[in-house]
């Protein structure tokens, strides 16, 4: 049997080997690391040629770890954590004046809170790099700060046991109704409500708060269309096609004519700040985690 050359295993195998593991999915991966998806491709073969094993299960559903592949993955993870913890360490001996911050968050949430919070960070610490990665799965958020591809990541709460959290704002949910609604009162009933066809989003958070949220209705609620994008969404309101339920944060801003009211009984998501609890964390990170506070409360006010 051939020995393993240690020396030929590289970060980026195991970052791709851990990113495809984690979406199930080479193209996800690839955008997760900013790299192509032949880049990845060519890594985690790579890989498995010098490894001398198959890693995934490659079909139509995606990539699957192969029990081996389970295994190594669970070391490549390891291996991360302590390249990271090498970073930080060098982070922590520069203190303020340098380094990078790694924020995970939703696109709904970036949108309002980070520019304002990497502004006001960079007029104190400009020697600081911001890097922000977007996903709406707030568990794909949580795996990537468990894996060390992120040191702080925005969540709902309360969460895992995992993390060290802090409120940063509630977000109501709210109604969308077309253009045309002759609706008199900020306040829909059920019945109302029934009424319409209703566009919700297809799935991850949002789907899962309003599934459970709807089959308390007092009415049947017909729902229409399940979309992923909240922007297509507001679109479809605005063209008459039905009503919809989203988040405040990731209907604004809303375009002219469509109408905005509260539900019949009122529904929140709880948004955080979270960091990998009981870790070594520079800080930088502590910093920005300060300046995404300040910025949280500030939105809050903003949207009452």
């Amino acid at each position: 049997m051939d020995e393993i050359n240690k020396t030929q295993i590289k970060l980026s195998q195991l970052l791709a080997l851990v990113a495809v593991a984690e979406y199930r999915n080479f193209s996800e991966a690839a955008l997760r690391l900013e790299m192509s998806q032949s880049a990845v491709s060519h890594a985690i073969a790579s890989l498995e040629e010098q490894l001398g094993v198959v890693l995934f299960y490659r079909g139509r559903h995606g990539a699957h770890l192969t029990p081996v592949g389970e295994r190594i993955k669970v070391h490549a993870s390891q291996a991360l954590r302590l390249v990271n913890a090498i970073e930080k360490e060098a982070d922590l001996e520069k203190g303020l004046q340098g380094g990078v911050v790694r924020v995970a968050c939703f696109r709904s949430v970036a949108t309002h809170i980070l520019p304002t919070a990497i502004a006001k960070f960079h007029t104190i610490f400009p020697d600081i790099n911001v890097k922000i990665t977007e996903d709406d799965n707030f568990f794909s958020i949580e795996d990537s700060l468990r894996a060390g591809f992120a040191d702080i990541g925005f969540t709902y709460l309360p969460s895992s046991d995992d993390f060290e959290t802090w409120e940063i704002l509630r977000d109501d949910y709210i109604v969308l109704l077309p253009p045309k609604t002759k609706l008199d009162t900020q306040q829909i009933s059920w019945k109302q409500l029934a009424e319409f066809p209703l566009i919700i989003s297809a799935s991850g958070p949002c789907h899962d708060y309003i599934q459970p949220y709807l089959e308390r209705a007092e009415y049947p609620i017909k729902i229409a269309y399940e979309i992923r994008e909240d922007s297509t969404i507001v679109s479809m309101v605005g063209q008459g096609l039905g009503a919809a339920i989203l988040p405040r944060l990731a209907a604004e801003p809303l375009p002219i004519g469509i109408k905005e009211c509260n539900l019949p009984v009122p529904l929140q998501r709880v948004i955080g700040v979270a960091i990998l609890a009981n870790a070594l964390h520079s800080p930088a990170i502590y910093a920005f985690l300060d300046a995404l506070k300040n910025t949280g409360k500030f939105a809050v006010k903003m949207a009452v």
